[in-house]
């Protein structure tokens, strides 16, 4: 019976062949714009791969300027309108968050997966077949990885210090890798925390940029620099030893009303009662701090009065109290953290042991403008501050980016404790053991390991190219030095050949490029997936 019943149904589908020939060419259609999409937003950040890379020059709709080299801001800063297209930029900023550096690699591997992708389907290999495949090559890549890393000890600054130059050498601020480097690797072994020695948080590093000086002038601060001046309003002190800080979060100005209101003032006894009574509580809060011994006031910025009025100022100058005001609201965590203190946010709860103690408080002259630096802090949690310096905005924005992504590399390394050689050496070896897996693979499995294989040459190609060598000749050659064993070979972009690349001191930590591939793959693989866009109105 089952068979009578299919008969008919196979006739049926012999006969609606023609509609749903007409159907494919749609999808077809909608994948390809998806990937050419894709690739022009992949092809727009290539040329900033590598040492040699360009830069960009970014001017936004409100009119600022920014140039930069890393491949999450200038996506992100890019208008993209196309869905497809923008799966690109959440890319690399996913790469961003998961490793902090290679967010132009990962965006140019997806490039190269889509047009290897786009010849695979011509070819009319289904697009879950080389889904499938790629997912494969992917694991086996990071396997391919893990087994050509090199372990890392953290006592070993050494090594921290390579690859964290490794990583500034393709920003703009390259030639200050030396300085910027080990203040990275400094920065980030002063915040693990040796309980939870895996974990790096890197709001535990604050980056201060002050305009002035050059980027040579860049320091790390065992403190707290704030980037603003002490109130000078009443002649209040401007250094402090052996202070004692209080983070306070109530207002030292005299009392508003709850509802909007006006006090009707008849006669000038009344008048003068109100601001002796102003002064009263004014003096009564002040003596209150100065009571704990408290001689230096953090106040928090308030939106519903004014934090502090002259007069308060003028009494706090009296008690020779240090006042620095307008202290941001998400700025107190960190402070209170550093200095191991308690936020204060009512006069009434105001004690010596909520105080936090340091050796010296003191406003320093820095360029056009000052700023306050808190040093010596007793029992200092783990944090550390960074100040950068530079001779125009774009350079400080710049150096602050490249000092993420050096930064970024050493928790990289921390996390993941290896490391792997770098100038497209690694891309190249997994292209070979990726392409002698996929002679071994049967039907079209192996088919699609082998172009991604071929895919993952880009990188050595484009940082050849980039770089002004002539692109084809460098990866043949490297082609060859890796079928001789030679598995760090790669490309000396200074000296212009290809040289044994842990030698010269290029590594990245393992963590960058796996996470690379894996996430590449993963978006590419998403982008093979959709065969329709429908929008909604």
């Amino acid at each position: 019976m089952a068979a009578i019943a299919a008969a008919p149904a196979v006739s049926q589908s012999r006969s609606s062949k023609t509609e749903s020939y007409v159907d494919n060419k749609r999808k077809e259609d909608i994948r390809q714009a998806n990937i050419n999409a894709a690739r022009a937003v992949a092809d727009a950040v290539r040329t900033s791969l590598g040492p040699k890379g360009m830069d960009k020059m970014i001017s936004t709709a409100n009119g600022e300027v920014i140039i930069t080299n890393d491949g999450a801001t200038i996506l992100n800063k890019m208008e993209v309108l196309q869905p497809a297209a923008k799966m690109l930029v959440d890319l690399s900023k996913s790469q961003d968050a998961a490793a902090g550096d290679g967010t132009t690699t990962v965006v140019v591997i997806a490039g190269a997966l889509l047009k290897q992708c786009l010849l695979l389907l011509s070819r009319g290999i289904h697009p879950t077949v080389i889904s499938d495949s790629l997912h494969k090559a992917s694991i086996k890549a990071v396997d391919v990885l893990t087994a050509m890393a090199v372990p890392v000890e953290l006592s070993d600054r050494d090594s921290l210090i390579k690859s964290a130059s490794t990583s500034l050498n393709s920003k703009v601020v390259s030639q200050y890798s030396t300085l910027l480097a080990p203040l990275a690797v400094d920065a980030v072994l002063s915040v693990v925390d040796p309980e939870k020695p895996d974990l790096v948080d890197l709001r535990d590093i604050k980056i201060v940029k002050k305009l002035g000086g050059t980027v040579d002038d860049t320091e790390m601060v065992k403190g707290l620099v704030f980037d603003k001046k002490v109130s000078h309003a009443a002649g209040g002190p401007t250094r402090m030893e052996n202070a004692k800080i209080a983070v306070i979060q109530f207002q030292i100005s005299p009392p508003k009303t709850d509802i909007e209101q006006s006090i009707v003032v008849s006669d000038y006894t009344q008048m003068d009662r109100i601001l002796k009574e102003e002064r009263n509580y004014i003096l009564g809060m002040i003596k209150k701090i100065k009571a704990t011994g408290c001689n230096v006031l953090l106040i928090q910025k308030s939106i519903l009065r004014d934090a502090v009025t002259d007069l308060s100022l003028h009494y706090l100058a009296k008690a020779k109290i240090l006042v620095i005001k307008d202290v941001e609201r998400d700025e107190i965590e960190f402070i209170t953290k550093t200095l191991n203190c308690l936020p204060i946010a009512n006069i009434e709860h105001f004690r010596a042991e909520k105080l936090g103690h340091a050796d010296l408080v003191e406003e320093v002259s820095l360029g056009d403008g000052k700023i306050v630096k808190i040093t010596g802090i007793k029992d200092m949690g783990g944090t550390t501050t960074v100040l950068v310096r530079g001779s125009n905005q774009l350079v400080i924005d710049e150096a602050e980016r490249s000092l993420h992504d050096a930064l970024c590399v050493v928790r990289c390394l921390v996390n993941k404790r290896f490391l792997i050689a770098g100038g497209g050496a690694p891309e190249i070896e997994l292209s070979r053991q990726l392409g002698a897996w996929a002679k071994v693979l049967h039907g079209m499995e192996g088919y699609c390991v082998r172009s991604f294989a071929e895919a993952l040459e880009v990188i050595p190609y484009t940082l050849a190219e980039n770089a002004g060598l002539n692109p084809i000749a460098i990866v043949t050659e490297l082609r060859n030095r890796h079928a001789l064993g030679e598995i760090n070979a790669g490309i000396n972009v200074r000296k212009g050949q290809i040289t044994n690349i842990l030698e010269e001191n290029v590594v990245q930590p393992l963590l960058v490029s796996t996470s690379a591939i894996t996430l590449a793959t993963e978006c590419v693989r998403m982008i093979l997936k959709i065969d329709d866009i429908v929008t909604v109105r």
